[in-house]
């Protein structure tokens, strides 16, 4: 995978690209970074790539042609479009079953934003996707487009050292992922639940299983979708349910 960003500070993303498993999976091979500073596209007198807005209001605009033109010179030459993906508060929610649909992309884009907002044609005319990481408004799209491209990235085959890691996840079964436990197998007085300790793969299995959907249904029972679980586990969530009420 190629990864492009524009941004007016290429630097906050050196250590990120270079750390830990993004900078693994570039090591590898897997994906490459590139940072481009979308001022070097603005053809005036003071690289100004921002303006007052039409109408009047506070706050400055990003201007349309730097970014455009940015984003035409990646890519010239290219045949399918790439997917352009702005980030911005008013955008869909991003989620993992977005970043499994951006995992499967050769080449993203991504367009990181300072000041009141964006010319509404460079939502109009040049992007792809709009995404947001939550409800609230951070100082630029640097840091929201990290998480974006982080979450994406560790789906690559190949980039994490064991490959059913992602597909465990939370949120990747459309439920909570269930509690982990390493050694010792006691702390203090806390004890690893037994079953984990037993062997036998049938149990546990079944043990992660409810541990998830029991989890899922205390802390963000929005996610559960009953006609998607079994006899099995309905059951136990109407168990929990009654026990709730009473």
């Amino acid at each position: 995978m190629k990864i492009d960003v524009l941004t007016l500070f290429p630097e906050m993303f050196t250590g990120v690209f270079q750390s830990s498993i993004l900078g693994k999976a570039s090591d590898k091979g897997l994906v490459s970074f590139q940072t481009v500073n979308f001022r070097d596209y603005a053809h005036n007198k003071h690289n100004t790539v921002d303006d007052y807005p039409y109408g009047g209001g506070g706050g400055m605009v990003l201007k349309a042609e730097p970014v455009f033109l940015a984003v035409e010179a990646l890519t010239a030459g290219d045949g399918e479009a790439p997917r352009v993906i702005l980030m911005c508060p008013q955008g869909e929610t991003f989620n993992q079953a977005k970043a499994e649909e951006l995992a499967k992309q050769e080449r993203l884009i991504f367009i990181c934003g300072h000041y009141e907002g964006y010319d509404e044609r460079i939502r109009e005319h040049l992007v792809t996707d709009e995404l947001s990481i939550g409800d609230y408004v951070l100082t630029g799209g640097e840091i929201p487009a990290m998480a974006v491209i982080d979450s994406v990235v560790r789906l690559l085959p190949g980039v994490l050292g064991n490959e059913s890691s992602a597909q465990t996840d939370s949120f990747s079964t459309g439920l909570l992922e269930y509690p982990h436990y390493t050694r010792p197998a006691k702390f203090r007085d806390w004890e690893v639940p037994p079953v984990l300790l037993s062997g036998h793969h049938s149990q546990i299995e079944a043990w992660r299983r409810k541990q998830s959907l029991y989890r899922t249904f205390k802390r963000r029972p929005d996610l559960i979708r009953p006609e998607r679980l079994n006899d099995e586990e309905r059951q136990w969530l109407e168990e929990w349910q009654a026990n709730e009420q009473d």
